[in-house]
């Protein structure tokens, strides 16, 4: 189990990156177009600059939904290998299967 603080810390930060998603999304663009003039190049990075720190989708972990494990995750199901392991063998995952050759 992760600490408390560590998984609130990680879930704060993804509220922070939906709520700028769709302007970091458009000053992004700004930045690339092609037949944007210099200023607006210079605007659209210096509104980048201005967002949060965490309203970067980098600075978020990946993490098992269930108990906070950082490491080891299936995204596919949202859990850890740890944690899939035993859900598969409970029966909790529908169509997985143990392998057996």
């Amino acid at each position: 189990m992760a600490k408390k603080s560590k998984i609130a810390r990680n879930n704060q930060r993804q509220v922070i990156v939906d709520r700028y998603a769709a302007k970091r999304l458009e000053l992004k663009k700004a930045l690339v177009d092609e037949n944007g003039t210099d200023e607006s190049r210079e605007a659209a990075r210096k509104g980048l600059q201005k967002l949060p720190r965490d309203a970067s989708p980098v600075r978020l972990r990946s993490r098992d939904a269930i108990d906070g494990r950082p490491r080891g995750m299936l995204t596919k199901f949202g859990v850890s290998r740890v944690r899939f392991r035993d859900m598969a063998h409970r029966g909790e995952l529908p169509g997985i299967t143990k392998s057996s050759w």
